[in-house]
């Protein structure tokens, strides 16, 4: 499903409702909710806090799935189409960081960190490399 499909899906949703999207600072608040929700579960399964024994396992997916719900509402009360912003902030990236960080064999991998290195058994870890050209710092 493209970005404008689900922008598209939520606003049949929402539309059948005489409340229709909630105002932004109202949808600002319950981003920051989703947002918490998932920080814990991620905080659960590899920071320093464990659940509670009676504490039923959460999901990663259906918490992040949430955040992009209210982020969706948001785009579509204001006018915004997400594709077309992803897109603009895809290309910013793809050249502003183009050569920021060391390419895996010489090739163009866009995903480091994330699926191509779980496929492939390994385990990255980028703090190394964000923290030893100040990427924290000049975000």
């Amino acid at each position: 499903m493209s970005l404008a499909d689900a922008q598209q899906r939520v606003d049949t949703w929402v539309s059948q409702y005489e409340e229709g999207y909630f105002h932004p600072l109202t949808n600002l608040a319950r981003l920051t909710e989703e947002v918490g929700e998932l920080a814990r579960e991620v905080n659960h399964r590899f920071g320093q806090k464990t659940k509670k024994q009676d504490e039923a396992e959460g999901d990663l997916a259906m918490e992040m799935a949430d955040i992009l719900f209210v982020l969706i509402c948001m785009a579509n009360r204001e006018g915004i189409e997400l594709q077309a912003a992803f897109d603009l902030m895809m290309a910013k990236v793809e050249t502003r960081d183009r050569d920021r960080w060391t390419k895996k064999g010489g090739q163009v991998d866009r995903r480091a960190g994330g699926l191509a290195d779980r496929r492939a058994g390994g385990q990255a870890d980028r703090r190394s490399v964000h923290q030893a050209d100040g990427w924290a710092e000049d975000r």
